[in-house]
């Protein structure tokens, strides 16, 4: 169980750790492979959010993904950018938490993922939580714990306890 006052540095009024939905690049489901590609390029993702026109979250797409919908054994097609859609290819098992997520739970998942999205029961796109953002608060922690608070180390008996 993570305490409550390593929670409070690592998530705290002026640090959110998810940031929210409206800032964060997206592609949708009927979007064709072309725009896909000129986004995670443009912006150099590696990977980002598929959404429906409900907002749903319906996926994640990424450059190998779309070079390997294109690639053959000797050939690569290009001109299949413009003519699939980011939802034939698209990954459907992605890492999400709900709104009322556990802390414990996103450092587990965030072990293997660089971002977990953040969804509601409808599963509307609410955010993302990054590798970025828990990484941001560890490093407030390391620099924070001991101005803040003072330390005692306990006796072996009182730490196994």
């Amino acid at each position: 169980m993570i305490g409550e006052k390593i929670k409070s540095l690592l998530i705290d009024q002026d640090h959110q750790l998810v940031k929210p939905a409206d800032q964060i690049a997206v592609v949708g489901t009927k979007n064709r492979l072309n725009h896909a590609l000129l986004l995670l390029t443009t912006d150099k993702y590696s990977v980002v959010p598929v959404i429906d026109e409900k907002s749903r979250m319906m996926g994640l797409v990424s450059m190998p993904s779309i070079m390997h919908a294109i690639m053959e054994i000797e050939d690569v097609h290009f001109e299949k950018l413009g003519e699939i859609n980011v939802e034939e290819i698209m990954e459907t098992d992605f890492p999400f938490v709900y709104e009322d997520f556990e802390l414990e739970n996103v450092l587990r998942m965030l072990v293997n993922h660089a971002f977990i999205t953040v969804i509601d029961e409808e599963k509307t796109f609410k955010g993302i939580i990054t590798r970025s953002e828990i990484l941001k608060g560890t490093n407030r922690i390391a620099h924070e714990f001991e101005r803040i608070y003072d330390v005692k180390e306990k006796s072996p008996s009182e730490a196994t306890s």
